[in-house]
């Protein structure tokens, strides 16, 4: 996951915000008075909501398009949400032994987290993947990788996520074999791929190829999976990265849909029938601290997406219609001053995605914004949500703050807004045009740049770091890899390849060369490449050969 530590700033004035752009979450309680209340997207607020804040119209049940207060009429009651903890460091051994401990203690699902190289289609015996193998997540380049990863876990009973993008489908390939080499049929098998390349041009940035033959990789995915792997999720479109990337909840809604509708346009485009690949569609968003907002946005989406399926696609398929989404508490949030604040920050914002009807979720745990999560800090973060679910109350009744005056206002508000946004998009042309211009990755820079001046001023609090400091804290234990982890790793690689059939490995490369210059679908030929045990990094390399590199360009992200 993606952590943005707050620096530790001197305290901004008094106990009043100053400047009239003050969100009034510095004020202290007696002192409020002039403050202009809003929340973190800059939406003002008035001082009470009231029936004449409600819609027009009958609010529609669960279940009901257009969806606004949940996918499902029982939520929770029919099902809980899947218990994801985003893990992954070191080699896959490691990372197997985190999974079983997670999975022995209630989670429901698995969540991969991948190194750096390995995100941006790096074998890890790369000069360039050098010092960070392992670090930030695990390292996969390998078939063998991947059996080591999920060895002893019954790939048919548990949901398997992977947040990786550029190489995604590569790494989907690698998991299909396994799957099948353990006689595991594909159609059995459940998860995501993130696959969302465009929001990497936005945020995150470890892109593979160029928007273009990326967008082809994409559409040869959701084919592919459509007709061999029905029930798996082929994308998951992210606002995650967008808000940690400095967005508003307000820019993550408009950019994360606008993503997503450009995937609907290119599968169209591709002679692809929309309900054919929409249901398997998914997103992931953040939750973050201003807890009515949140749960605003994530009622907005679901509506905003579901209206404009039925209505600009011609989507018929209810299921193409909903909106189902994972959510991650907010690692922006986290702050290395007194960690044990996260603990509460985490609980607050799994609340907020709960009430908002996330159907999966993951709880940071509180020392990520040091480094990766201990085994007792995961623990933590996964107790969190089991007593959200079995202690709280919460999950019994579905959508229970539908008909709030002011959370029906707020998502009313949010939706509005984010059309506007998308309606700019799509007056430039689409999301391609945007990326190509720029223009996401300069409203997201201005935005965290307002953010950084508020905390920095003081108007904005952030507890622990501009205002109730703690100056003698102690350290605390935190989970550190070594060196010998990437000797490990590269030593495995280099022996792996070294058995291999040389000649069956050149046959399946020439098979994604050839791929990527003509027509045929590249999932296919990553599957045959992964039979072949080709390797991550061969497999990029060719794509690279072929469909080219990209460079985003230096630019002022505060011009006009």
């Amino acid at each position: 996951m993606d952590v943005k530590t707050v620096p530790n700033v001197t305290p901004g004035g008094g106990g009043e915000a100053a400047g009239s752009g003050a969100s009034g979450r510095a004020a202290g309680p007696a002192g409020r008075g002039n403050v202009s209340f809003q929340t973190l997207s800059g939406i003002p607020l008035k001082a009470c909501y009231t029936a004449e804040d409600l819609p027009e119209g009958p609010l529609p049940p669960p279940g009901e398009y257009p969806f606004t207060r949940g996918v499902h009429a029982t939520m929770y009651r029919g099902r809980l949400w899947t218990m994801r903890q985003f893990s992954g460091f070191g080699t896959a051994r490691q990372t197997n032994e985190r999974f079983r401990f997670l999975l022995a203690h209630g989670e429901s699902g698995l969540s991969v987290a991948f190194d750096l190289p390995t995100l941006m289609g790096h074998d890890s015996d790369a000069p360039v993947a050098s010092g960070e193998v392992g670090r930030c997540g695990v390292a996969v380049s390998s078939l063998e990788d991947m059996q080591a990863l999920f060895e002893g876990i019954p790939l048919d009973r548990v949901s398997t996520s992977m947040t990786i993008n550029g190489p995604a489908a590569i790494l989907l390939a690698f998991y299909l074999v396994m799957a099948e080499e353990r006689g595991i049929p594909w159609q059995a098998l459940r998860g995501t791929i993130q696959n969302d390349i465009l929001k990497e041009y936005h945020a995150q940035h470890t892109w593979l190829l160029p928007p273009e033959p990326s967008m082809r990789v994409i559409t040869d995915t959701l084919r592919y999976a459509a007709e061999q792997v029905p029930q798996w999720n082929t994308i998951s479109i992210s606002g995650y990265h967008i808000r940690e990337a400095g967005s508003t909840a307000v820019q993550e809604l408009a950019f994360t849909l606008a993503d997503g509708f450009a995937y609907v346009e290119a599968g169209m485009a591709a002679g692809l029938k929309v309900d054919d690949f929409a249901p398997r569609l998914s997103f992931f968003f953040n939750a973050h601290n201003d807890f009515f907002e949140e749960i605003a946005k994530y009622r907005a989406a679901r509506r905003l997406w579901a209206r404009t399926l039925r209505e600009k696609y011609g989507a018929a398929d209810p299921r193409s219609w909903k909106l189902r989404f994972h959510a991650q508490t907010a690692g922006c949030t986290l702050t290395a001053q007194q960690p044990a604040n996260n603990v509460v920050r985490v609980a607050y914002q799994a609340l907020a995605a709960v009430l908002g009807g996330c159907q999966s979720l993951h709880t940071n745990s509180m020392d990520e914004t040091l480094a990766l999560p201990s085994e007792s800090a995961a623990r933590l973060a996964l107790r969190t949500q089991q007593i959200l679910a079995w202690e709280s109350g919460v999950p019994q009744i579905p959508d229970p703050l539908g008909g709030c005056y002011f959370l029906e206002a707020l998502t009313d508000r949010m939706e509005a807004e984010a059309s506007a946004l998308v309606r700019r998009i799509e007056e430039m042309g689409g999301m391609l045009e945007a990326v190509r211009r720029g223009f996401v990755r300069r409203e997201i820079a201005r935005s965290a740049a307002e953010e950084q001046r508020r905390i920095e001023s003081g108007e904005q609090v952030a507890v622990g770091v501009n205002r109730f400091t703690e100056p003698d804290e102690k350290p605390v234990e935190i989970l550190s890899i070594g060196p010998e982890v990437e000797e490990e790793q590269v030593a495995r690689l280099r022996s792996f390849k070294a058995r291999r059939d040389a000649g069956r490995v050149r046959e399946a490369l020439a098979g994604v060369e050839n791929a990527a210059r003509g027509t045929s679908n590249l999932l296919e030929a990553f599957v045959h490449a992964a039979r072949h045990r080709a390797t991550l990094g061969e497999i990029c390399d060719r794509l690279r050969s072929v469909l080219g590199t990209y460079h985003q360009e230096a630019e002022s992200f505060f011009r006009a």
